[in-house]
């Protein structure tokens, strides 16, 4: 399940833990801490486990940030030049076979 890794970081960081300790805390190996504050993915036992140690509601950990307008600026079609043309020339390529068999039938 998705959960905001920089929530669990900064929960953690906030009450000086390492990453080790909050593992004993939760009962869980220091490599599920480390995934869950890379990747965001936990499974629902470990996120409930966090949320009991960090006390805080799931509500909390599973909000996962919406980008903002530079981020999605960013990852936009029309600032990926190769992509919109190997588009433009798959949609040329396509109307003009259409048009080539509408004219021989």
């Amino acid at each position: 399940m998705d959960i905001n890794a920089e929530s669990v970081k900064q929960l953690r960081q906030q009450r000086g833990w390492t990453q080790q300790h909050l593992a004993d805390a939760c009962d869980i190996s220091i490599r599920t801490i480390q995934r869950v504050e890379k990747e965001g993915s936990a499974s629902s036992e470990t996120l409930l486990g966090l949320c009991a140690v960090l006390e805080v509601d799931q509500a909390t950990l599973r909000s996962v940030p919406h980008p903002n307008a530079d981020e999605l600026r960013s990852i936009s079609i029309y600032n990926q030049p190769a992509l919109l043309i190997a588009a433009g020339l798959i949609g040329a390529i396509l109307g003009a076979l259409i048009m080539y068999f509408a004219i021989q039938h």
